[in-house]
């Protein structure tokens, strides 16, 4: 029923933006993307997926995992091939827990050590929002900028706050908050050497910068005029509102909020709306060797 219900929304939100560009250009533009520049786009977002890994895979070594490497390109590329192409209740991260648990790890260790690099991943998204919204003010309309910097300093400073909680103990006779608790602890214990916790942010951030590259080529290969510094800005909000999982891989969101941001610095709807499918239509390919990864552990069980 769950996945109904996206899968109507998404339907709603494409029907929703192609009454306001022309189906037949965007299909045109599709077809005439410069191979050269759809190329390098792929090689980034590969980059991307294996960077992601590495930074798991660090976090991991800290915990009580002992996997190679390699372990974890596997595992991130099966959760990418969950999250994109199978409108299931599993999603990547439950395919990555899935994963070290058939390892005969603990599944609340293995749980942490997903969520762990979920959050560092999504502070090391708004660090570099941030830092560009700063860097670069002015690109976009003040209050837009304001906005995102808001945003951006406010998240960051939530998780400032999670990674304190530990000392208010008093917390822990609630329920619900007694998992925040717990959750600050062992972020405390993982991240006793604050310079540790700085260079996975760091990793983090690279991961993203190659997010954001890749729309880059993209709008390169559609010719579209946007400078880096613009998609820069503009693209990490986007990846922020798909993380909501209330449409399909974050299809119908992710075009809906690409058009209306940079309809704020007067780009071609048409050409942004065709740049985000290109883009998810690259998220399905680069997702393809998690598909043979999943066959080769079925078969190995």
């Amino acid at each position: 029923m769950k996945n109904i219900i996206k899968l109507l929304l998404t339907i709603v939100i494409f029907y929703y933006l192609f009454q306001r560009v022309d189906f037949y250009t965007l299909f045109d533009l599709l077809t005439n993307s410069h191979p050269g520049w759809v190329l390098v786009a792929l090689i980034m977002q590969l980059t991307s997926t294996f960077i992601a890994a590495f930074r798991w895979f660090q976090i991991s070594q800290l915990l009580v995992f002992r996997e190679n490497f390699l372990f974890y390109v596997r595992s991130y590329f099966k959760g990418s091939f969950f999250n994109q192409l199978l409108p299931s209740s599993i999603g990547g991260d439950a395919v990555r827990i899935l994963d070290l648990t058939h390892k005969k790890y603990d599944k609340k260790e293995a749980f942490y050590g997903v969520f762990v690099d979920r959050v560092v991943g999504l502070v090391g998204l708004l660090a570099l929002n941030l830092i560009a919204s700063i860097l670069f003010f002015g690109t976009f309309n003040k209050d837009f900028s304001l906005l995102i910097i808001g945003i951006s300093s406010s998240s960051i400073l939530g998780f400032t706050v999670l990674f304190h909680l530990h000392r208010l103990t008093f917390l822990e006779k609630y329920k619900f908050l007694n998992l925040f608790v717990r959750l600050a602890n062992r972020l405390n214990t993982l991240y006793s050497s604050k310079q540790l916790l700085i260079k996975h942010i760091a990793i983090s951030i690279i991961v993203h910068l190659f997010s954001v590259l890749t729309m880059y080529s993209l709008s390169l290969s559609l010719n579209i005029g946007l400078s880096f510094q613009t998609m820069l800005i503009a693209v990490p909000p986007v990846f922020l509102l798909t993380i909501v999982p209330i449409s399909l891989a974050g299809w119908g969101i992710r075009e809906g909020a690409m058009v209306g941001i940079f309809m704020l610095v007067g780009a071609d709807q048409t050409k942004v709306l065709t740049m985000s499918i290109l883009y998810g239509l690259l998220l399905i390919v680069s997702a393809l060797p998690g598909s043979y990864f999943w066959i080769k552990s079925k078969q190995v069980t």
